[in-house]
């Protein structure tokens, strides 16, 4: 175990974790001063990173070449998780309006998706884009719950995990989650993880990553199991790197967990961790949104 700062370092559980780490790497507390970080996301083009901090109604920037930290936008519409589509546009999920947002080239924002059936959206929470250009997000009720992290307000439809396709249509994908949260793919697109927070508010509820098995049409979802049970706290959002490993934020730091669900390794941060997403030219630099501050550590694996 090694660490700089307070309360951080590495512990590794299993021997296959210490390959993906690098020796004299440590952690690194970037910037500090935000109320519940969230949806870190990497745009490679520019060499930044933005993120949301949600409770205080704003989206952060940080660029890698100066370290310099600024406001990307405020008011944020209370934004929650963020991703990069094919076209290297920002896709955020936004509690305050309930909906799911495209930021232009240009600046402008087009909205993806605010209703389904006719009614309206929960608190879109966490976003992840195929390679075929389809969005899939998850819908719990976070945002609604109070008006903390949105605004106070009755949900219309149950929490469930959606599709939307290049030419605009939206689609159910799963809708048996109690809280559906943090979603990724797997290198190959085969399987879709997507985390249960449902513990958050019931104390017998899940508090798991199911593995769902994409089918051959790669628009829908077919059998699906519990790949890991979350130790400590709950797993939120997490990313998977190039070795289909798991890297996902739980409330000591990070655990990483093999494909097969195992439990290899954990980054410990002095503070509970709510999403995580990788970066840097090479993609070796595991972004960490802790509850108040921005971390950092380079791995030996790339995302």
């Amino acid at each position: 175990m090694y660490g700089e700062l307070e309360g951080c370092g590495v512990e590794v559980i299993d021997s296959s974790f210490a390959d993906c780490l690098i020796g004299h790497a440590r952690v690194e507390r970037l910037w500090t001063g935000a109320r519940w970080l969230e949806g870190p996301a990497w745009f490679a083009a520019g060499r930044y990173l933005v993120w949301s901090d949600i409770p205080n109604n704003r989206m952060m920037r940080f660029d890698e070449a100066s370290g310099h930290v600024a406001v990307f936008r405020q008011p944020s519409q209370f934004s929650n998780g963020n991703t990069v589509d094919t076209q290297g546009r920002l896709v955020s999920c936004e509690h305050l309006t309930r909906r799911v947002t495209r930021t232009e080239h240009d600046g402008s924002i087009s909205v993806l998706a605010s209703e389904y059936d006719g009614k309206s959206l929960n608190s879109p929470n966490d976003v992840v884009v195929k390679s075929d250009g389809s969005i899939w997000f998850t819908d719990p009720s976070y945002g609604i719950m109070s008006d903390y992290e949105g605004e106070s307000g009755e949900p219309e439809l149950p929490c469930q995990v959606y599709r939307i396709d290049p030419d605009g249509s939206m689609s159910v994908v799963a809708g048996d989650f109690v809280k559906p949260n943090g979603l990724a793919f797997s290198p190959d697109e085969s399987i879709l993880y997507i985390a249960d927070t449902g513990a958050s508010h019931a104390p017998d509820g899940p508090r798991h990553i199911r593995a769902l098995q994409v089918a051959d049409d790669g628009r829908s979802l077919g059998d699906s199991r519990v790949l890991a049970e979350c130790t400590a706290g709950l797993f939120d959002g997490f990313r998977v790197d190039l070795g289909g490993r798991i890297w996902t934020s739980a409330a000591d730091g990070v655990h990483c967990l093999n494909a097969e669900g195992k439990l290899i390794g954990k980054i410990l941060i002095p503070e509970m961790v709510a999403n995580v997403t990788f970066g840097g030219p090479k993609r070796n630099r595991l972004f960490i949104c802790g509850t108040t501050s921005l971390y950092s550590l380079y791995l030996a694996i790339n995302g």
